[in-house]
């Protein structure tokens, strides 16, 4: 479906929300709020985490005066401490579960949708005792949060990247959507499918094909603008290091970010940046990236949204496009931090003209007045019609979207698809772990604030590892111990994160979490996600080893 198929509004509606491998108290403390009105309009929520994440157990709202006092209000009505890469297992069984009670929108299924007997065939016997061990969890949980499902007109099943960022994503994705097709929760008010992202408005750059596949779209600029934009797959994340460590890719520009921080295999990946003639950063302030040049490399400092963008034309404003696929004006109020920054849109345009001096594209134009930029994209993106009056204003405006919307979809029938498979689940070998990385509170993406994640009780220092403690002896491992975390892949390279402290903590039993991105190094480049390359930082088998 390519994005998520609810709005806000449909937040507040609806009856059951389910939060998957998501942590909002730290990663999107903004959809707290929403939570919060969902539960006093009588919604109930499941959370789905091998951690216990407070944000997903209780708020209290610094916006509001009862969020002062008190206790706040109580989110999660239960709490499914799965283990790390059991989460499609769990929704296979509930799905299982809703085919056994017959609680199944039969209506919906034989409008929209097609390959229910497919499913049918391989979900509904499931295989217990394998369930409960890839999960962790007891049959009775499944079960009474399978009763849930069957229970609520209006479910919404929110996921983040605690499970885009594990091998069986994209399979797991597909079973929460065969649970929401067996009860009809799409393109109805109050339900429908989450993803939220994990850094804001990269939707939006998807939406405007800032991807390595070109959207339908890009050959019509080649009338509008005269060029021939290029029409092959590019590279995603994982290529590109691929192709700059392998000599094909020469140059790296990084329009904002923090890549050499952000991306899997630390050392594989700085080593991939020094071979590249010229690394270019365009960046609000430092960071790691500045430090793992190319052969040449370009610091080009620019202007934060927060700042005021002064142009040719006037006072700018760019527009972002939010996990709920709506539109909005976002504009800087504070004062540049020096007259001599640019922002973003005239750097690139400058680098344009600078690169391509013939170039018929009116960069100067572009980089003047964004509201020319406006206008090709009114004339170009499917449901940007009159962007410039809709955003102006400052209300916004959301997006199309088919299968919300009509109850149509992106397939050759129209139809939305069942999807049937074997779960897959790694065994975990004796000693070992399965390890997640993780934000603190104190962090956004790779900008860190503080050495503190008072949420979990670390203070001064972010080099832990936090295992259960009914782990810790089997391990020969103690509360405090000094350890080096290895993790274990079939390339034969050992990738170690030296003198980590253990934490004993309550997550999952077999599981353990570190932080990102010091638990980069652990991540091979060729651990991904099956079909979506999406690297696996939340599913890496390791073991722990004493400290030197």
């Amino acid at each position: 479906m390519g994005k998520g198929t609810v709005t806000l509004d449909d937040i507040h509606r609806a009856s059951l929300l389910v939060i998957v491998g998501q942590n909002p108290g730290t990663n999107h403390p903004r959809m707290l709020t929403a939570l919060e009105r969902a539960k006093r309009n009588g919604a109930r929520i499941i959370a789905v985490n091998p951690l216990p994440e407070a944000g997903l157990i209780r708020f209290r709202n610094p916006q509001r005066p009862s969020g002062l006092v008190g206790e706040g209000t109580p989110l999660a009505d239960r709490y499914l401490q799965i283990r790390v890469g059991g989460d499609r297992a769990l929704f296979r069984a509930i799905g299982a579960l809703l085919l056994q009670w017959g609680t199944i929108d039969r209506a919906f299924i034989d409008t929209y949708t097609s390959g229910f007997d497919g499913y049918r065939a391989v979900a509904e016997k499931p295989d217990w005792p394998a369930t409960v061990a890839a999960t962790g969890l007891a049959r009775e949980e499944m079960v009474a949060a399978a009763k849930m499902f069957a229970a609520s007109d209006a479910t919404i099943v929110c996921w983040a990247m605690g499970l885009t960022q594990q091998r069986e994503s994209v399979p797991t994705i597909r079973e929460i959507v065969n649970v929401q097709l067996l009860r009809g929760m799409i393109g109805k008010p109050g339900a429908g499918l989450c993803p939220v992202r994990g850094h804001s408005n990269v939707q939006g750059d998807r939406t405007m094909g800032i991807w390595y596949a070109p959207p339908p779209w890009v050959p019509a600029l080649a009338g509008r603008l005269g060029f021939d934009p290029p029409a092959r797959t590019g590279y995603d994340t994982v290529e590109t290091i691929r192709a700059m460590r392998d000599g094909r890719l020469r140059v790296f520009v990084g329009l904002g970010g923090n890549f050499a921080a952000a991306t899997p295999d630390t050392v594989v990946t700085a080593a991939a940046l020094a071979r590249c003639e010229l690394t270019a950063q365009i960046s609000t302030k430092l960071n790691r990236s500045h430090v793992v040049p190319g052969r040449s490399a370009l610091i080009l400092p620019c202007l934060g949204r927060t700042e005021r963008d002064v142009q040719a034309a006037g006072e700018q404003y760019v527009t972002v496009e939010d996990s709920m696929s709506s539109v909005h004006a976002s504009r800087g109020a504070l004062e540049p931090a020096s007259p001599d920054l640019r922002s973003e849109v005239a750097i690139v345009a400058g680098l344009a003209r600078a690169v391509l001096p013939d170039s018929p594209i009116p960069w100067e134009a572009y980089a003047a007045d964004y509201r020319a930029i406006r206008e090709e994209i009114a004339a170009l993106v499917p449901g940007f019609a009159d962007y410039e009056s809709r955003v102006a204003t400052g209300a916004g405006f959301t997006l199309p979207h088919p299968p919300r919307d009509r109850r149509t979809f992106p397939t050759t029938s129209g139809r939305a698809r069942f999807t049937a498979g074997a779960v897959v689940v790694a065994e975990l070998p004796a000693g070992r772990l399965r390890l997640q990385t993780v934000r603190s509170h104190d962090q956004y993406n790779t900008t860190i604030y503080g050495l503190d994640d008072r949420y979990r009780g670390i203070r001064g220092g972010r080099k832990v590892i936090f295992v259960n403690p009914d782990d810790l002896s089997p391990l020969g491992l103690a509360d405090g111990a000094k350890v080096d975390i290895v993790s274990e892949a079939d390339d034969g390279i050992e990738r170690r994160a030296v003198g980590f402290r253990v934490v004993a903590y309550p997550t999952a039993r077999g599981c353990a979490a570190a932080y990102f991105p010091e638990a980069n190094v652990l991540v091979p480049l060729d651990a991904t996600a099956v079909e979506s390359n999406t690297p696996a930082s939340k599913d890496l088998i390791i073991r722990l080893e004493p400290a030197a």
